[in-house]
């Protein structure tokens, strides 16, 4: 792993593999390692960019919750990707990695080569249910700062969203477990302050206007975010969406075999033969 000095704070970032690049953007509470057990499936083809986030993993964690704003999280690993020398990449993005990922997209569309976004939304289109989620999000971020990330994490884990995830062997749940908690508390709050659904800016007016192949993977346990597939796909123009079974939110953990096959298909079928760090 590496650390890198990125508009005046330091990102960790890890790279392997050869060939055309690939920037693969965790969920919130993950980090790079939520790719780890991936990517030696990918990097004989691709040659794999795992970043932890701002407020994640060995990344900085920095007080200003404004730091941390969806704009200002894309200009980051952006400038990431100048620093490396990288003009056009694929990218994927799993849940608040998806939704970063989408936004990087839709800023910087000439850069993107093709999507893949994994139980990922376009953002909250309705002014009131964006101002009840910032509420929430603030009342969740306070939360992690009072009582620490212990009893957090044990709240986070127990979420309906995740509960698919009991279903994963031991050893799998207790390594996600234990790279939750290697996040600190400062860097989860402000990410929820900073870049929670609510906050961002909803794209659904512009996705028809994303013009790069994009594969779209949900779980068919989860429901909500099988719907927001359908929806997204009904309006990208280069879209095709997979409902994995025996999945919930966490496809690429639920079933891992699955997915790296999807995701390694998808961007062979439309970056191949693209030319190294082009």
């Amino acid at each position: 792993m590496t650390r890198y000095a990125i508009n005046g704070i330091s990102l960790n970032a890890d790279i392997q593999g050869n060939g055309f690049p690939l920037l693969l953007l965790h969920g919130f509470t993950g980090s790079s390692r939520t790719w780890q057990p991936h990517v030696s499936c990918w990097n004989p083809f691709f040659r794999t960019i795992t970043v932890d986030l701002i407020g994640h993993g060995d990344s900085d964690s920095p007080h200003d919750a404004d730091r941390y704003r969806m704009e200002a999280c894309v200009a980051d690993l952006l400038e990431l990707m100048n620093q490396l020398q990288i003009d056009r990449f694929g990218l994927l993005g799993y849940s608040m990695g998806g939704r970063v990922a989408l936004q990087l997209a839709n800023a910087a569309p000439e850069r993107v080569a093709a999507l893949v976004l994994e139980s990922a939304s376009p953002g909250i289109a309705d002014a009131a249910e964006r101002k009840a989620r910032i509420a929430n999000d603030n009342a969740l971020a306070d939360r992690i700062e009072r009582d620490g990330i212990l009893p957090f994490i044990d709240y986070w884990q127990s979420i309906p969203l995740f509960q698919s995830q009991q279903k994963l062997p031991e050893d799998i749940r207790k390594g996600l477990r234990e790279q939750r908690l290697r996040n600190s508390p400062a860097g989860l709050a402000n990410s929820l302050r900073g870049m929670g659904t609510g906050m961002q800016s909803p794209l659904h007016d512009r996705l028809q206007e994303l013009d790069m192949p994009v594969l779209l993977i949900a779980g068919e346990w989860d429901d909500k975010y099988v719907s927001i597939g359908h929806k997204m796909n009904n309006r990208l123009p280069r879209s095709r969406l997979e409902v994995v079974p025996n999945a919930g939110h966490t496809v690429h953990l639920e079933q891992p075999d699955v997915f790296d096959e999807l995701v390694l298909e998808f961007f062979q079928s439309n970056i191949q033969g693209k030319r190294k760090g082009s």
